[in-house]
């Protein structure tokens, strides 16, 4: 029986590098196809309408006698409300999380009724409810029964997460670094944070770019961010088709722009681990 050579490649098999050019080369024909083709149905739809676009309109909106427009102080204003709930949100998901793994039968059942709760609940019933019922008892502003109902909702999510990522450490973890003398404090930064973060930032990146989408729909108490700078715009002008396709631009980059930098510190937490 005769042996293979083993300096001899099979036909079959294309070069890794030609393979991942023609890989690259398809998805970008792929986003161009996808692209035109919702650009085709955008004019068809706006030329059945009879839509007269007035584009040259849209930059007073970003900026306006130097300053930033009504959209953009919309952007800047949906950038505070998901920073604030969202570091709301990560205390309030850690509470969460310990207490369901806790060995209080009270805490994991109240947690667990709160999760429940929220995560099978609609946002916008959420959002109406903390305004027009809780707020009021408590004396809680528009823009703070935003931030914290964005915070509540999301915060479930997070707790699922910080669970996985407790559990996802592997127990000879915490006794190596109990055996070595080290304290509880010093161990949870040391050895098991680094590990949780390397697991936890790629479902951590999608809740914070949900929340920031979620974030338009605080617009039902008329609290002031991007969605209701876009129907305040459209109302004084009436370029419904400009300001809202203007608004989602907005949205993506900045969604993009967080997925970016998330993706570059995942490269820099890998890094040590790689061998």
């Amino acid at each position: 029986m005769a042996t293979p050579d083993p300096d001899r490649r099979e036909d079959s098999a294309p070069p890794p590098v030609r393979g991942r050019r023609r890989a690259q080369v398809l998805a970008a024909v792929q986003y161009v196809v996808v692209m035109g083709g919702a650009a085709w149905l955008l004019w068809r739809g706006a030329a059945a309408m009879q839509y007269e676009w007035q584009w040259a309109r849209v930059p007073e909106l970003l900026m306006a006698g130097g300053r930033p427009g009504p959209l953009l102080l919309g952007l800047f204003a949906t950038l505070r409300i998901s920073v604030l709930a969202m570091g709301l949100a990560a205390v309030l998901g850690v509470g969460l999380a310990l207490a369901n793994l806790s060995a209080s039968w009270s805490a994991v059942r109240l947690s667990a009724a709160l999760i429940g709760l929220v995560r099978n609940t609609p946002l916008i019933v959420q959002v109406s409810l903390f305004y027009f019922v809780i707020a009021p008892v408590f004396g809680i502003d528009r823009f703070w029964s935003g931030v914290a109902s964005l915070a509540l909702f999301e915060s479930v999510f997070i707790a699922h997460i910080v669970r996985s990522g407790l559990l996802a450490v592997p127990v000879g973890q915490w006794e190596a670094g109990m055996a070595l003398g080290l304290g509880r404090g010093v161990l949870l930064r040391r050895v098991v944070l680094p590990q949780m973060l390397r697991l936890m930032l790629p479902p951590l990146t999608n809740t914070a770019v949900s929340l920031v989408k979620d974030s338009a729909i605080v617009s039902v108490i008329a609290l002031f961010e991007l969605t209701t700078a876009g129907r305040n715009a459209i109302s004084d002008t009436y370029m419904s088709f400009e300001i809202w396709l203007t608004v989602a631009a907005l949205y993506l980059a900045l969604t993009f722009a967080m997925s970016l930098a998330a993706r570059a510190l995942e490269r820099r937490l890998a890094r040590p681990y790689q061998t």
